[in-house]
């Protein structure tokens, strides 16, 4: 597929956008407990791919209830799953493929065998890669969008290679979409990422902070408080939870006192039930001292909580003055 990009009055455009149906190639993340029905929604309107995420946490009974929102706006929408959640529970991806999406991601693993069963079902398969070697491998499998999720992104991830050096060689491996990920939260880191190749743009933090997504109030204004040096990379979260992420799949959060106190103790962690207890109290009344906020490197151009539609016009319109501004 040609990678050329172009533009228009209202927004960016490439050859897979347009193929797609979307009036800009922007893609939500979908982000476990930020990400919801009403998030997508808002994308998918504003002329992007809304995606849905489902979680650590998540279960087949927040899907069913967070796909109403784009069912009933009648807009095209994605669902993303973890690859051990839906190992652990099929009925996720079953309920993904019935929920009837355009797209289903399914990342954070290597066995790629789900994807015969949404291409069966007429939907698009994409997954998130961190190097050239697993981007062929999961080409080779039939994936038909690759994520080329660099170490600088919020979220889970290898933080192996840093976008744009991730994005050239996973580019260089394969002739599939490649979608750019990791730190990229302005118009003219838009622009670099399309002018460098990518067929699109898979956007998280940018837009964390809308008020359409699922996170809490404190959680919102610790984003827009802070800046790409007060996030740091940490599993402190999931050891705590017991939640079963592979190694080598650590988080980008926003720095605080309980990965201050754990980060580097995590064997320590593992049975401190007092540790436990706190950051499940955390939880419940939203203290962002002690809970996970998701947040990459490009969080310092968070300034207000601004709508999805404000969001994508912004990073359309300044988008293009950053290419005209090179020419």
């Amino acid at each position: 597929m040609p990678r050329g990009w172009g533009h228009e009055v209202t927004g960016l455009f490439t050859a897979w956008s347009e193929a797609a149906g979307l009036r800009v190639p922007i893609v939500n993340a979908p982000m476990g407990g930020v990400a919801g029905g009403t998030l997508a929604t808002a994308v998918s309107l504003a002329g992007g791919l809304g995606m849905i995420g489902v979680g650590s946490a998540g279960s087949t009974e927040f899907l069913e209830r967070e796909v109403r929102h784009p069912r009933e706006a009648d807009v095209s929408f994605g669902i993303g799953l973890i690859d051990w959640a839906v190992r652990r529970d099929p009925t996720l991806l079953e309920a993904a493929i019935g929920s009837r999406p355009v797209l289903v991601s399914v990342s954070f693993g290597g066995d790629w065998r789900w994807a015969d069963r949404v291409r069966a079902a007429g939907i698009a398969t994409a997954t998130q890669v961190y190097d050239s070697v697993q981007a062929r491998r999961a080409a080779d499998a039939g994936i038909e969008v690759l994520v080329a999720r660099g170490a600088e992104g919020g979220g889970h991830g290898q933080p192996t290679s840093g976008t744009l050096a991730l994005l050239e060689s996973v580019l260089d491996a394969v002739d599939v979409p490649v979608l750019a990920a990791g730190g990229i939260a302005t118009g003219r880191g838009v622009a670099a990422v399309l002018a460098a190749g990518a067929s699109g743009v898979w956007l998280g933090t940018a837009f964390a902070a809308c008020p359409e997504s699922l996170i809490s109030d404190p959680a919102r204004q610790a984003l827009l408080r802070a800046s790409g040096a007060d996030t740091v990379v940490t599993s402190v979260f999931d050891v705590a939870l017991g939640y079963p992420w592979p190694a080598g799949y650590p988080e980008r959060v926003l720095r605080n006192d309980f990965t201050d106190r754990w980060s580097g103790h995590e064997a320590t962690l593992v049975v401190d039930a007092d540790a436990h207890a706190r950051l499940a109290t955390g939880i419940a009344v939203g203290d962002v001292a002690v809970i996970p906020v998701n947040a990459g490197q490009g969080v310092g151009a968070l300034t207000e909580a601004r709508s999805v539609a404000d969001v994508i016009e912004r990073l359309c319109l300044d988008g293009l003055k950053g290419r005209s501004a090179r020419r």
